[in-house]
């Protein structure tokens, strides 16, 4: 009797999906973060200011690192995406940008990998987001370092990112060089993302609404897809302007532009069809082809 039972219970076993793993997190370098030589104090949550979304907001943060979220074995399909919060450079918005897309992203069958990268910017570096530059390059090489222990593709590691993370994943798609150092002078893969997801991205034109010399495209450049709303006031200029920059340079793009939607929503459940973005970044990932097992 005791022998049926253990049969039916591997059976069952084998028969139920697997969970998904807990995150794990990694810090991102092996000492000090490049360049850093003041004490922030310990990392705090502010509370929202008046008139401010009652949003989760991190700041202080000077111990960068990558949380780490691994779908079931039986719906991994073999691409990462790494997660940039916005916030503005001052803070991040770790949740309705981060945990939560990362989940939605672990759903999908994707390996999601939350940045949590230095904020606010630091003094006198050039350009000024230099530390969330390098931490964001470092993390896409740790990623594809990492394929056979992730079960990823390391020809499918994108990145995806909100408001001044839209701007940082832009410059990692762009940047012609490394940023740092590397540690130990052990070496690293590349850091450019295979794609990128840009939602309302910030900081990409200048005054005159010309796309800034920093974000230079050429034929090599990632595909993209990007999703603004015309009446945000982080001007939908950029993500139009880099949408165009990568058309005439016959690079993969796709721009949704919502009539209504404002700023900063990220995953939350706004009464517009801005909300919608994650259906369609999810179609166009499928249409490429990154949702498919490899």
């Amino acid at each position: 009797m005791s022998r049926v039972c253990l049969s039916l219970a591997l059976a069952l076993a084998l028969t139920l999906p697997s969970k998904a793993a807990e995150p794990t997190v990694v810090k991102l370098w092996p000492g000090k973060a490049p360049g850093e030589t003041k004490d922030l104090g310990p990392e705090v949550y502010p509370e929202p200011k008046k008139g401010q979304a009652d949003v989760k907001r991190l700041t202080n943060v000077s111990d960068p690192t990558i949380t780490i979220y691994s779908p079931a074995k039986e719906k991994a399909n073999g691409t990462a995406v790494v997660v940039a919060p916005g916030g503005g450079y001052s803070i991040l918005a770790i949740e309705h940008e981060g945990t939560q897309v990362c989940e939605w992203l672990r759903d999908l069958g994707v390996t999601a990998v939350l940045l949590k990268y230095r904020v606010p910017k630091r003094a006198a570096q050039t350009p000024d987001n230099l530390a969330m530059i390098q931490d964001a390059q470092r993390a896409v090489s740790m990623v594809r370092s990492r394929n056979a222990e992730l079960g990823i593709d390391p020809k499918r590691v994108g990145m995806l990112g909100f408001s001044a993370g839209g701007n940082l994943t832009a410059w990692t798609c762009l940047a012609e060089k490394r940023m740092y150092d590397i540690p130990d002078d052990k070496p690293e893969p590349p850091f450019r993302p295979d794609f990128a997801v840009l939602v309302y991205p910030a900081y990409l034109t200048d005054k005159g609404g010309a796309l800034k010399p920093e974000f230079a495209v050429t034929k090599d450049s990632p595909p993209m897809f990007f999703a603004h709303s015309s009446d945000d006031p982080v001007t939908s200029e950029g993500s139009v302007a880099l949408y165009l920059a990568l058309k005439k340079n016959g690079v993969p793009a796709e721009l949704h532009l919502y009539a209504t939607g404002g700023h900063g929503y990220g995953m939350r459940k706004i009464p517009h069809p801005a909300a919608t973005w994650p259906d369609r970044c999810a179609d166009w990932m499928k249409a490429r082809g990154l949702l498919e097992k490899k």
